[in-house]
């Protein structure tokens, strides 16, 4: 997004070993590790779509259920510093949830997060998927090409990418050892959630710089066929973009037991010289 925003520059922000720290019941303070790749005051939407997820996680969790799509909407820029989230229920069900979380700062709500939360069974005798699996992570040689991206964010994670990886197109691994929130530990939902939002960057069809162009997402779209483990997140990315400034960045998404589930974000595509 491209909105004015007087959030906090978050590199004079607490560093530790998370990306938030609870100030309150349902208020947080982001870190420097989740500082943005467009402007430094900003916080990156992965940890920030990290943080809702485990708002969602926890609120009136049941064991009978799993979160299956995570919709998440973006209205303006996520400020870092200083900010509240609130969870709802929205439709209850006995065997379908639909359950809210909002990310407010200095009184605006930035993000607009909705999970389904869908009954669980047993449905071995019929399971199959269709997408194929990528190479795993250990096979594969650390990718330097998110080096041009600034921001704390990027630069706490490790990347590993497949061969064949070019400008709009590629398979491209990522982890962290970051907890979501200080003293509490993370679930591999939460932690790999977190990190979804990156695919947009990780085979941009454009590199990034002052005389580039910009490609921000207003959204994020995440379905879940199961239940993702581990720290390593795979992105199988492809990037499109239209004629008249709006593009997508779709991605299957892995962790080392295979896909588990499907992202997509809508982009507004923009020359940087246009913004200033």
């Amino acid at each position: 997004m491209t909105h004015t925003s007087t959030g906090q520059n978050l590199d004079e922000l607490a560093v530790g070993d998370f990306y938030y720290e609870a100030t309150g019941e349902q208020t947080y303070r982001s870190t420097v590790h989740a500082q943005g790749a467009w402007n430094a005051h900003e916080q990156h939407m992965a940890p920030a779509t990290g943080i809702l997820v485990h708002a969602l996680e926890s609120f009136s969790p049941r064991p009978d259920m799993r979160m299956a799509r995570v919709s998440l909407d973006i209205l303006g820029i996520i400020a870092g510093g200083e900010f509240e989230v609130q969870t709802r229920m929205i439709r209850p069900g006995r065997t379908i949830e639909l359950i809210e979380a909002q990310m407010i700062s200095g009184g605006r709500t930035c993000i607009i997060a909705r999970a389904w939360r869908l009954a669980t069974l047993d449905s071995s005798e019929v399971a199959a998927i269709e997408d194929a699996a990528v190479i795993h992570p250990e096979e594969l040689e650390t990718f330097a090409g998110m080096s041009p991206w600034p921001g704390g964010y990027i630069r706490g994670l490790e990347f590993r990418s497949a061969q064949g990886h070019r400008p709009g197109k590629g398979v491209v691994w990522m982890r962290n050892d970051f907890e979501m929130v200080a003293g509490t530990p993370t679930s591999d939902l939460t932690r790999l959630l977190g990190m979804v939002d990156t695919a947009n960057g990780v085979a941009p069809r454009v590199a990034p710089g002052p005389n580039s162009w910009m490609f921000p997402n207003v959204d994020l779209q995440i379905h879940l066929h199961r239940a993702p483990v581990g720290k390593w997140l795979g992105v199988d990315v492809q990037q499109s973009y239209g004629t008249d400034g709006i593009g997508l960045t779709s991605a299957v998404l892995h962790d080392v037991h295979g896909p588990f589930g499907r992202s997509e974000q809508i982009l507004t595509v923009r020359p940087v010289a246009a913004l200033k």
